[in-house]
């Protein structure tokens, strides 16, 4: 078993959560100013993810564009890891690869705690992704609880580039926002991917 094999149902049973879905989790997160130069790369690169329109593409040329303009707005004191294996508990299914990890050190050769947030990146099947992003972010606590580092909160996306759904694991609960976030909103989006790190 991997983080690719949990659905929803299969990780809150395997993890004993409690599931809380709600539209208000990160309305008041304010809008994050977009640089000039992530406007000009998403309207270059956006039409040829879509006509590609293949996981590798969205992922390549629409999400990490946003996530490194995160790392950016945060001075780089951040880390961004994309398509690394994060094996932290085979036995429990908790390995395999993550399409992104951010982590709130600087160190840009290996993954160090904390671990704040994970993206899954998925094609078109959003609540398809959320039972592997949760799993992702079950071993991002415990990855952090080994290392001595431990945070309150654990924060998910699962996007397809143009369409963003976050998550926040706090505890034994899984919030999910049941807002989307669109692409057109991307200072919005930037905001709470950003919100892991205060």
């Amino acid at each position: 078993m991997a983080y690719s094999d949990f659905s929803l149902t299969s990780v809150k049973k395997a993890f004993d959560l409690t599931i809380s879905a709600r539209s208000d989790i990160f309305s008041e997160v304010p809008t994050v100013e977009v640089s000039n130069y992530l406007k000009e790369t998403l309207v270059y690169n956006v039409p040829f993810a879509l006509a590609s329109n293949t996981e590798k593409s969205r992922s390549e040329m629409i999400i990490t564009p946003i996530l490194l303009e995160v790392t950016r707005q945060l001075k780089n004191q951040i880390s961004l890891f994309s398509g690394v294996d994060f094996t932290v508990e085979p036995g429990r299914g908790l390995n395999g690869i993550c399409d992104f990890i951010l982590s709130h050190s600087p160190e840009l050769l290996i993954i160090s705690a904390p671990v704040v947030v994970v993206v899954e990146a998925k094609k078109e099947d959003i609540k398809g992704g959320l039972g592997q992003c949760v799993a992702e972010m079950i071993a991002a606590r415990l990855f952090n609880e080994r290392e001595g580092n431990e945070i309150s909160g654990i924060y998910g996306a699962v996007t397809t580039g143009e369409i963003w759904k976050f998550l926040k694991l706090e505890g034994q609960t899984i919030h999910i926002d049941l807002p989307d976030y669109f692409l057109n909103d991307v200072g919005k989006i930037l905001g709470i991917v950003a919100l892991g790190f205060d």
